[in-house]
């Protein structure tokens, strides 16, 4: 059995409407996460899926309860202290890339690296080829975003999500504006991320195909679990 590397406790998230006025998203979730897990997040729309991810990824705090990452409590750290854990600890990759247009693939990918400055200029070069070499891009460092497909791009942003080498990659519908070709190419890496490198890998989705890919699929209704199974 792999050691946990996440853990929620008694998780609750409300919303304040107004001053009178509470809704509530996630009324009480408890969830562990192994290590090298490869995990799908399904549910139809406003069952909570993002807002648990969020969660998950210090984005977001909870009402009531604790959100555990690599043995550590992060719900009550500061932003200035989560800042520095989603940056050393956490890969984000949402439905957009969020690369920036006026730097390379290369520079891109070496952002979180500048951010917390434990390599040099030469190495964070090195690194940020190396990864985009592991996500098929090798040929496109020197490229930027507009000179790539959404594909292209959106690997991209996998590679600069796995930039300080995360304890846990999270992905907010990853492939949600991509066809189905380049949807199924970002699949494929994260499943060689999970199988080759043991990435510990968590995503939201709607594409039933693409959950059932997972070797876990935790199924959302009203904030709740209502499925948990190892496929």
């Amino acid at each position: 059995m792999s050691d946990s590397i996440m853990k929620l406790v008694s998780v609750r998230k409300e919303l304040e409407l107004s001053r009178d006025i509470r809704q509530t998203i996630i009324p009480g979730l408890s969830l562990e996460i192994e290590e090298g897990g490869f995990i799908s997040i399904t549910g139809p729309s406003g069952s909570g899926k993002s807002t648990l991810l969020y969660l998950m990824g210090g984005l977001d705090k909870p009402t009531f309860g604790e959100v555990w990452l690599d043995g550590e409590n992060i719900t009550e750290k500061s932003e200035h202290e989560m800042t520095r854990i989603r940056n050393e600890k956490i890969g984000f990759i949402y439905q957009f890339h969020f690369l920036l247009p006026e730097f390379t693939a290369a520079e891109n990918v070496g952002m979180p690296m500048m951010i917390n400055r434990l390599r040099s200029k030469t190495e964070i070069r090195q690194r940020a080829e190396e990864l985009l070499d592991t996500v098929g891009l090798a040929d496109r460092a020197s490229y930027r975003p507009s000179q790539l497909s959404g594909g292209q791009q959106q690997r991209v942003a996998i590679a600069r999500a796995l930039a300080n080498d995360p304890k846990i990659v999270l992905g907010d519908e990853p492939t949600g504006n991509l066809d189905s070709k380049s949807g199924n190419q970002v699949y494929e890496l994260f499943e060689r991320l999970n199988r080759e490198f043991g990435q510990t890998v968590i995503f939201v989705t709607h594409d039933e195909d693409f959950a059932h890919r997972a070797k876990r699929r935790i199924h959302l209704v009203d904030g709740q679990i209502e499925s948990d199974n190892r496929l």
